[in-house]
């Protein structure tokens, strides 16, 4: 059977790029959000993925590009639906959010006739989240912060579970998504979602881009999608699931100094870094308040008292968190690309 999105009909064994019609810039010169569309021949599930919901986020703008060119979708079973930029006003003002300063991450499924935010949430929602059974949201730290590579969902659900671990990246967080947001909608729908955080706004993360692509196709083997390859069997590190997390805010103002990287075991009451008064000589320690693994840091020196500097999960096994990290950078760096 053929799928139809915005008026457009896309046939099995068919892929289209369609267009979906959002609110103009004011510049009044037209505005669009491409979906690129790929339906198989054979019956599967439909999966959604999504990048570039806050418009800075560029590594999964890269993550779908390389995705999309792959030949192997041409052997297709299901249906994917892969949206390299939603906030295209964003992405415009290399900004975060939208013109109004919303979080467009806030107000799914949205709504006609609300904010531009409540708009585009509508448009995205209904023609490519509620078609699918599944889907990815990709993300990336915000506002001069960079993420370990990790995945974010309910893995309290089976089927949840399933996706992070066939995903492949070494660390998870078991949370709830924010009301609004796209993956906390997506589930009320019954849409099993899992957010891929990785790397820093505006920049490209290599590391973070290839674990992307190998966790979407990996993934898409899992669900039946994608023939697994027979020529090279997948190495995989084992998933390790945080129970709790916290970020370490900067005792005082001034220039923070990171101690701690990124995927490093630490403990509770350890400097993590240390915050100097960029005129005299004094300095302020950040100590971790619990026992964990750093999955978040801002790279940005200078800091107000109270900033969330450093991310912290938590774990029942710290030694087989930091393994796992240490297994996942290895194998990124050693493996080829996939094509």
């Amino acid at each position: 059977m053929p799928v139809e999105i915005a008026g457009k009909t896309v046939a099995p064994g068919e892929s289209a790029t369609v267009v979906l019609p959002v609110p103009d810039t004011s510049l009044r010169q037209g505005a669009g959000m491409p979906v690129h569309v790929f339906h198989g021949r054979r019956e599967g599930p439909a999966l959604f993925i999504t990048a570039a919901i806050h418009g800075d986020e560029m590594n999964g703008i890269e993550i779908v590009r390389r995705l999309v060119g792959m030949k192997r979708l041409q052997r297709l079973s299901g249906t994917l639906y892969a949206v390299p930029v939603v906030n295209i006003y964003g992405f415009i003002a290399n900004a975060r959010y939208l013109p109004d300063r919303r979080d467009l991450n806030r107000f799914f499924p949205g709504k006609a006739g609300g904010s531009l935010a409540s708009e585009l949430a509508k448009v995205l929602f209904e023609n490519v989240v509620a078609p699918c059974q599944f889907g990815v949201d990709l993300h990336t730290g915000s506002n001069h912060r960079t993420n370990l590579p990790h995945l974010r969902g309910n893995m309290d659900d089976e089927v949840v579970l399933g996706m992070a671990e066939a995903y492949g990246a070494p660390l998870a967080l078991n949370v709830a998504g924010a009301e609004g947001s796209l993956r906390y909608s997506a589930e009320e729908c019954g849409v099993k979602t899992l957010l891929y955080e990785a790397g820093e706004a505006l920049r490209f993360d290599e590391l973070s881009i290839r674990a992307g692509v190998r966790g979407l196709t990996s993934l898409m083997e899992h669900l039946g999608m994608l023939t697994p390859r027979k020529t090279a069997r997948r190495k995989k590190v084992p998933m390790q699931i945080a129970h709790d997390r916290t970020w370490c805010r900067a005792p005082a103002s001034g220039v923070f100094k990171a101690g701690a990287k990124l995927g490093q075991r630490v403990r509770k009451g350890e400097i993590l870094g240390t915050i100097y008064d960029p005129f005299s000589n004094q300095s302020y320690a950040l100590e971790s308040p619990k026992n964990g693994v750093v999955i978040g840091v801002q790279s940005l020196p200078s800091v107000y008292k109270g900033d969330a500097v450093t991310h912290i999960a938590c774990f029942e096994a710290l030694a087989k968190a930091e393994a796992s990290v240490d297994q996942f950078s290895e194998l990124m760096m050693e493996e080829t690309p996939i094509s």
